[in-house]
């Protein structure tokens, strides 16, 4: 499973627009509740959550989008998917940053 922090300066907004996109993507796959967000903490003006998609919410964007997630910034796979990830939301009027974390 995939783990993203995500920073945001208007946390009720975005997560809002993160859900709807990710809501909908996962819809054209057939699935749903494919991800879950974290508990939210703010620390100087900005509020950072952690995002869990779903192995099979993932392999299913990254065989849609192949092709855009090849093109995208990084020098590996996680980097690429994650940056398509940030381009995605950010396409959909988020204003956040993500990054892929380790466990």
């Amino acid at each position: 499973m995939k783990i993203f922090e995500v920073s945001s300066t208007d946390f009720l907004e975005d997560k809002r627009l993160i859900n709807n996109a990710l809501s909908d993507m996962a819809s054209q796959f057939r699935m749903q509740n494919d991800f879950t967000f974290g508990e939210p903490v703010s620390r100087f003006g900005w509020t950072f959550f952690k995002l869990w998609i779903k192995p099979h919410l993932q392999d299913a964007i990254i065989q849609k989008f192949n092709d855009m997630i090849r093109k995208s910034k990084g020098a590996n796979p996680d980097e690429k998917f994650t940056s398509f990830m940030s381009d995605y939301f950010q396409s959909k009027g988020c204003k956040t940053k993500i990054k892929m974390i380790e466990v």
